[in-house]
C-alpha cells in the first residue's frame, strides 16, 4: 500500500510522475476544478455581498465521483501532497482539494515543479510548503470579480440590447476592437509621392533637399522635383557602422501566442492546447516525459541549471565563440516572475531527435520554442551596416545595405527571422565622384489607416496595457468571435453591429469601469493580493460600491432595443410577432409576451428514417430543446420510442434491439452487440 497520495490536475500526469517518484506515492488526478461558484443568493452571484463577499462553494458538475474517491484514497495514506499548476489558479485548486478532503496542516503539503522532468518532480517534493493563502485570496477575488461583472452585466445586456453577455476583459478587450474600427472608418487617406534612382546595382531614395525632410504631396511637385535632377549623382559620404543584433528573450504565454500565429498560423485556443500537451508529457522510446516547461508565464527568467547545460551544449556544437552571455532583457510591467519562461526541459532533446514522437503540429511549436530558448544564450549577431548618401542638384538620397559579419545566435534562429544580406558595391572606393542612374522614377502612394487587430496583434496589445493575465487571452479571443461580437475577416478582427452596439451602450453606463486604465489596475491590485499588500476584501468592496449603483442606474435608464418584426401577427391575439434571442438562438414569438406566450413553432421537413419498432407509426428525425437532433416516433406522447444515435431499421441479431449506427459503426441499442 502506497504511503503517500499525490494529486494533479491533469490525467496525463499521473502515470509519469507515478514511475519518477516511487511505489511510495499513488498520484491521482483531480481532473481540473472540483468547485466553483454556486448560483444561489441575491443575483444568483454565489456571493454573500454583506457578509464580506463570502463565497458559496459547490461541487461541479460531474466531480463528486472524483471527490469521493480522492477521499477514499486519501484516507488510507500517512500524507497528502497537493501537486496542481504552478500558479494562482492551480494555487486556488489545491486549496478548494484541502478543503474537500477535510486536509489539516499536518496532513498535507503543497508541491509546485515548473516541468513535468524526473529531477524537477523530486526537487519540488524536497522543497514542500503548506497552501499560500495570499495566492488563493487574489485568484478568489478575480473568480468574485469576474462573476459578479459577468452575471450583472450580462443579464443587463441580454435585456437591453441583442447581446448575450459582457465582461470584465471581454469587453475592454472588445472595445479596443470597435475603436480600431471607428479609426479606420474616420481615417483620410493622404496622397504623397517617392522618387527612387535606379543604378545597375541598388536603389537610392530621395528623403532629404538641402539636408532637410522633404515630402511630395502631389504629382506636380514630383513632376517638378524630376525637373531639376540629373542621371549624375556625387557620392556625399559612405558610412559603415558595425552593430550588434540582439536574440529575443525566451517566450511567454503572450508571445508564443503571438509567434505561433504570425509564424505558424495557429490561433491562441489550439498554441495552449498543443502547448499543454508538450508540458504534461509526450511519450519517447522509453519513458513519458514533459518537453516544456509550464507554459502560463509572463517570465523571461531562465534557471541557472538550463543556462548552464544549453553553455554545454552550444560549445560542443557550434563552439566556444557561439556562447553569449546572459542577457538582461527588460521586463515589461506588470510581470509576475514566479517562474521560468517557456522553454525545453532538456536541451540536448533536439526537435529532430523528438520528431517521430510528435504530430506535426506539435513539432512545429516545439521546435520553435527550442530555438527560441536555444537563441537567447546565444552570443549576438553583428552586421556591417552601410548608408551612401548620395547628391543630385541638391536633393539628397539614400540606399542602405546590410551584411552579416557574424552570425552568431542567427546560427540557429535566422529560419524565425529576416535576416537577408542586402549587399551594396564598394561605393567608398567612388567617393567623391560621379554616378550614373539607369533611371529615376515617381511613385504616388496614399497613407493607410492603423490596420485592424489579428489574434496576435491583439494579444499583445492587451498585455502592452495590462489586460488581462496569460491564461485568460485564449479565452477571450474565444468569446468575442463565439458570441458573435467580431468576425475574423482574412484572420483579422471586424466588429459586427452586436458588438458595436454593446461596446456603446456599456460606455454610455459604465466608462468609469470598462477601460483599460481602470481594468489594469485591477490587476495591479490583483498582484498586490497575491504579494500581502493589499486586502482582498477591500478591494472587492470598493469595487462594487462603485458598480452596483451604476448597474442599477443602467437598468432604469437605458432604453431597450425593440425586437424586429416578422411582419406577420400572432394568431391567437392578433399582436405583430417578433424575432426574439433565446439561450439556444433565435425564436419567432408574440409581441404581448408575457400576456401572450405563443411561440411559433419552427416548419422543418419531416425526415423518415425507418418504422418504429413499438408501433405503426415512423422514427423521424427530430430536435431537442437545446438544438440537438434525435430520433423518436411520430406518434408521440402515445410511443415514447427514441434514439439518440441514427436507427438503422434492422433487429440486432443477438437482442432483437434496434441497431443504430454513429460515425459510421453500427451497434445494439440495447446489448453490448456491434459490427
Amino acid at each position: 500500500m502506497s504511503k503517500n497520495l499525490v494529486i494533479v490536475e491533469s490525467p496525463s500526469k499521473t502515470k509519469p510522475i507515478e514511475k519518477y517518484l516511487g511505489n511510495d506515492y499513488k498520484v491521482l488526478s483531480s481532473k481540473g476544478h472540483v468547485r466553483d461558484l454556486s448560483t444561489h443568493g441575491k443575483y444568483g452571484l454565489g456571493v454573500d455581498i454583506d457578509d464580506n463577499f463570502k463565497p458559496d462553494y459547490v461541487t461541479m458538475k460531474g466531480k463528486k465521483s472524483v471527490i469521493d474517491e480522492l477521499k477514499k484514497e486519501a484516507k488510507k495514506v500517512n500524507h497528502v501532497y497537493l501537486a496542481t499548476d504552478p500558479d494562482r489558479e492551480g494555487e486556488a485548486i489545491s486549496w478548494h482539494l484541502q478543503k474537500v478532503l477535510n486536509l489539516g496542516d499536518g496532513d498535507y503539503d503543497r508541491v509546485v515543479f515548473n516541468e513535468i522532468t524526473k529531477n524537477a518532480v523530486i526537487d519540488a517534493f524536497s522543497h514542500s510548503r503548506k497552501i499560500d493563502t495570499n495566492l488563493v485570496n487574489s485568484q478568489e477575488t478575480r473568480r468574485i470579480l469576474d462573476r459578479i461583472i459577468g452575471f450583472r452585466l450580462s443579464r443587463l445586456i441580454q435585456s437591453k440590447t441583442d447581446g448575450s453577455s459582457a465582461g470584465r476583459v471581454q469587453s475592454v478587450a472588445l472595445k479596443l476592437i470597435v475603436d480600431r474600427e471607428r479609426e479606420i472608418n474616420a481615417f483620410v487617406p493622404e496622397e504623397y509621392w517617392t522618387i527612387e534612382a535606379i543604378f545597375p546595382e541598388f536603389t537610392a531614395s530621395l528623403f532629404n533637399y538641402n539636408h532637410k525632410d522633404f515630402k511630395i504631396k502631389s504629382e506636380i511637385e514630383a513632376n517638378e522635383v524630376l525637373k531639376n535632377l540629373s542621371n549624375a549623382f556625387k557620392i556625399e559620404s559612405v558610412d559603415k557602422k558595425t552593430k550588434q543584433k540582439q536574440s529575443k528573450p525566451p517566450y511567454t504565454t503572450s508571445t508564443l501566442q503571438q509567434d505561433a500565429s504570425n509564424k505558424l498560423g495557429f490561433n491562441a485556443r489550439k498554441t495552449m492546447q498543443i502547448a499543454q500537451k508538450l508540458y504534461e508529457g509526450i511519450e519517447l522510446e522509453s519513458e513519458t516525459v514533459g518537453l516544456i516547461t509550464y507554459m502560463r508565464t509572463d517570465s523571461i527568467r531562465l534557471s541557472q541549471e538550463f543556462i548552464n547545460s544549453t553553455y554545454e551544449f552550444i560549445e560542443a556544437k557550434y563552439g566556444k565563440e557561439y556562447i553569449g552571455n546572459v542577457k538582461v532583457f527588460k521586463k515589461t510591467e506588470n510581470i509576475q516572475d514566479a517562474h521560468e519562461g517557456i522553454r525545453p526541459t532538456s536541451i540536448n532533446r533536439t526537435p529532430d531527435n523528438v520528431k517521430r514522437f510528435l504530430s506535426n503540429d506539435e513539432y512545429k511549436l516545439y521546435k520553435m520554442i527550442y530555438y527560441r530558448a536555444l537563441a537567447s544564450l546565444m552570443k549576438n549577431a553583428k552586421t556591417i551596416n552601410t548608408t551612401v548618401i548620395l547628391d543630385n542638384n541638391n536633393y539628397q538620397f539614400k540606399a542602405t545595405g546590410q551584411i552579416i559579419d557574424f552570425d552568431g545566435y542567427l546560427k540557429v534562429y535566422k529560419g524565425y527571422e529576416d535576416t537577408k544580406d542586402i549587399i551594396l558595391p564598394p561605393l567608398d572606393e567612388y567617393k567623391s565622384k560621379i554616378l550614373v542612374s539607369r533611371d529615376i522614377n515617381k511613385d504616388q502612394h496614399f497613407t493607410n489607416p492603423p490596420s485592424r487587430y489579428t489574434e496576435a496583434k491583439l494579444i499583445k496589445e492587451m498585455e502592452e496595457l495590462g489586460i488581462g493575465r496569460p491564461s485568460t487571452y485564449a479565452t477571450t479571443m474565444d468569446i468575442i468571435k463565439k458570441r458573435g461580437y467580431a468576425t475574423l475577416v482574412e484572420k483579422k478582427f471586424v466588429p459586427t453591429e452586436t458588438g458595436i452596439e454593446i461596446t456603446d451602450k456599456l460606455q454610455e453606463f459604465f466608462s468609469h469601469l470598462i477601460n483599460v486604465e481602470y481594468t489594469a489596475n485591477m490587476e495591479t491590485d490583483l498582484d498586490k493580493i497575491a504579494d500581502g499588500n493589499k486586502d482582498h476584501i477591500k478591494v472587492l468592496r470598493d469595487f462594487y460600491n462603485e458598480f452596483e449603483p451604476s448597474v442599477n442606474k443602467a437598468f432604469e435608464a437605458m432604453p431597450k432595443k425593440e425586437a424586429e418584426k416578422t411582419g406577420e401577427d400572432c394568431p391567437e391575439c392578433g399582436n405583430p410577432l417578433v424575432i426574439r434571442k433565446g439561450k439556444y438562438g433565435e425564436f419567432i414569438a408574440c409581441s404581448n409576451y408575457p400576456k401572450c406566450k405563443y411561440i411559433k413553432q419552427e416548419e422543418r421537413k419531416v425526415i423518415e428514417i425507418c418504422s418504429c419498432p413499438k408501433c405503426e407509426g415512423k422514427i423521424i428525425e427530430k430536435k431537442s430543446k437545446k438544438g440537438k437532433v434525435f430520433y423518436g416516433c411520430n406518434n408521440y406522447p402515445k410511443c415514447k420510442e427514441a434514439y439518440w444515435d441514427k436507427p438503422t431499421g434492422e433487429n440486432c441479431p443477438k437482442c432483437g434491439g434496434m441497431l443504430t449506427m454513429k460515425k459510421d459503426k453500427i451497434k445494439c441499442s440495447i446489448c453490448d452487440y456491434s459490427k
